[in-house]
């Protein structure tokens, strides 16, 4: 599903140039469960923001679904995130000024689905995350894991192959981050690919398979 080969990736300014990533090899497997494990500026956030098409890299080479993503036009790298790629942020990104089902239900109007119906999926999968009863709540009236659990059901509205989620339980407390934790396993038990960023043990734990970063190089895999 998804191959990197030599992938780097440098950030320049007119008085610094940065190799954040230094010729990565990576291969994953559809239904994985995989978790990218490092310390402060070891990759593994830009890692995942090439891997989401959320930023582009500098050299070698990266597949998706058997798709090179190389030179590929705006247009097309937002209809291959909307269709195969659903992202979950640790600060949730919610939008304030809407409700649950509002902000589960945006993926579906930019998609040009009718309001009705897109009200009435997303508040099956409000349902599917426990949170059905609290649809018409703003994200200020939710605590932190009830809006990370509307984040995780915006990113499964588009029915994505595979989750990308970074540090999505380091704005929680140990209990609901636990809680957290099992909804993405669970979601991964339906077949999703998740891949997950975090610098907790605890989470990383879950994951089938678990990469360690370090200085912008993958360390090993276990």
């Amino acid at each position: 599903m998804i191959v990197l080969e030599n992938i780097h990736k440098w950030y320049k300014s007119s008085k610094l140039e940065y190799h954040a990533l230094k010729g990565l090899d990576l291969e994953i497997n559809s239904g994985e469960m995989v978790s990218i494990v490092g310390a402060s500026g070891s990759g593994k956030s830009t890692l995942l923001n090439i891997l989401g098409l959320l930023d582009k890299y500098d050299q070698g080479s990266y597949h998706l679904n058997g798709n090179s993503t190389k030179d590929l036009e705006d247009n097309q790298i937002a209809d291959l995130r909307s269709s195969t790629l659903g992202f979950v942020f640790q600060s949730f990104n919610l939008i304030s000024y809407k409700n649950a089902l509002e902000n589960v239900a945006l993926p579906l109007f930019y998609q040009k689905v009718r309001k009705r119906k897109r009200n009435e999926i997303a508040l099956e999968y409000l349902d599917m995350v426990g949170l059905k009863n609290w649809s018409n709540h703003l994200p200020n009236e939710m605590s932190g894991g009830q809006q990370q659990r509307v984040a995780i059901a915006r990113a499964l509205i588009t029915n994505p192959k595979i989750i990308l989620a970074d540090e999505p339980t380091g704005a929680l407390d140990s209990e609901t981050s636990g809680e957290i934790t099992t909804l993405l396993k669970e979601i991964n038990n339906q077949g999703i690919t998740v891949l997950i960023v975090t610098h907790e043990k605890s989470v990383s734990e879950i994951a089938s398979k678990k990469v360690y970063m370090k200085d912008g190089l993958i360390e090993k895999i276990q």
